[in-house]
């Protein structure tokens, strides 16, 4: 009966003249408006699919400043291109006293959805006001709806007092041995090594790991992962979250130890897990770097850089923050990054680009506009 119908309203269109709406254009680099005519401010972001729509979340850019003013915007959208402004999903205080007062620095927000206990989860990076990007930490919020608003918690460093999970005995010796008085000079080999067998993991052993920035994965178990840059930038951690998704359950790994990499954006296809990074070089874009494994623990690979064409070694001018996959479509993903614009934040633009594959390796070549037919 539900074909039959379906074929009914087909023929009735082409009675009438009438013809399904066109896809709009992905258009990357573009100002982006909202149902206001309003540039979407959601930068730094990531999106959740939730009972038939895409919630975009991302950090309100204010004209003059990067610092938090605002808070944590979300938009949703059951197309992927036409954006509806929901307001803001976390905001920041006028208390000096909260770890989330007006001008922190509250970046690369995420959300998911916890099937067992029907909230919504938003993990961050987070630096306290006033004290530049010393704190590093991850913050958690909150909702019982997907736009909020979303009650935040707290935020602290990570996983205090426990090693990764995959040190062995011997790496656990070795780290023993390892004195930072004895590395003062930084970017030596010897330092290099020292950061590779764990130093400054060591380092922040007591207090908590480092936590800048982030991403969320939640897997085919319902099993969710944060995955952040740590180690002053140096090492990407991936930990375990607790089934509420509101703490760590302290089991955690390291990737690409000393290999100075941020802005995570993750997925998986046929069984493998595919990673995407950038380097640190603040504002400023640099070129991809790309990772795989057969497991969310690793061990994990490096590949080329996996975009291809004009300004691919420099990501196009972006740097990555979500890989976006697109519902209904088979093997469809979408590579998000921003174009920060940090002499006038708000301006910051997208980029949003399809996903391709050759020999089972992703691959993302530029392409100036497209639409999800692109997709079969």
């Amino acid at each position: 009966m539900k074909n039959t119908l379906l074929g009914l309203g087909a023929s009735l269109l082409l009675l009438c003249g009438c013809s399904p709406e066109p896809l709009k254009p992905i258009r990357s680099g573009e100002l982006w408006a909202d149902n206001n005519g309003v540039h979407v401010n959601a930068h730094g972001g990531g999106m959740m699919y939730h009972d038939g729509t895409y919630y975009w979340f991302g950090e309100n850019k204010s004209d003059s400043t990067s610092s938090a003013l605002v808070g944590v915007m979300c938009y949703s959208s059951e197309n992927l291109t036409d954006w509806t402004a929901r307001g803001v999903a976390l905001p920041v205080v006028d208390d000096d006293n909260s770890d989330i007062a007006r001008g922190c620095v509250l970046e690369r927000p995420k959300v998911i959805y916890n099937a067992k206990t029907g909230k919504f989860v938003m993990w961050f990076h987070l630096e306290l006001k006033g004290q530049g990007y010393a704190a590093a930490r991850a913050g958690v919020a909150v909702s019982d709806t997907p736009t909020g608003p979303y009650r935040f918690i707290r935020s602290g460093r990570v996983n205090a007092g426990i090693l990764p999970f995959d040190m062995d005995e011997q790496a656990i010796a070795t780290l023993d041995t390892l004195n930072p008085a004895h590395f003062t000079k930084w970017w030596t080999p010897e330092w290099h090594d020292a950061v590779d067998k764990g130093l400054l993991v060591k380092r922040d052993r007591e207090g908590g790991q480092m936590s800048r920035d982030m991403t969320l994965y939640v897997d085919d178990d319902g099993k969710a992962y944060h995955i952040f840059s740590s180690e002053e930038n140096l090492t990407l951690h991936i930990a375990e979250l607790s089934d509420d998704y509101l703490s760590h359950t302290g089991k955690y790994v390291r990737v690409a130890p000393a290999g100075h990499n941020e802005a995570p954006a993750i997925f998986k296809k046929d069984g493998t897990y595919w990673m995407i990074t950038s380097g640190c070089t603040g504002w400023a874009p640099n070129e991809a770097r790309m990772f795989s494994s057969p497991s969310i623990w690793g061990p994990w690979t490096q590949h080329p850089n996996p975009c291809v064409g004009p300004d691919a070694g420099l990501t196009f001018g972006g740097q990555s923050t979500y890989i976006q996959q697109v519902q209904g479509k088979k093997d469809a993903f979408i590579f998000m990054a921003d174009i920060w614009r940090p002499k006038h934040p708000s301006d910051a633009r997208y980029i949003w680009l399809p996903i391709r594959f050759k020999d089972g390796t992703p691959y993302i070549e530029w392409m100036d506009s497209w639409t999800l037919d692109f997709f079969q």
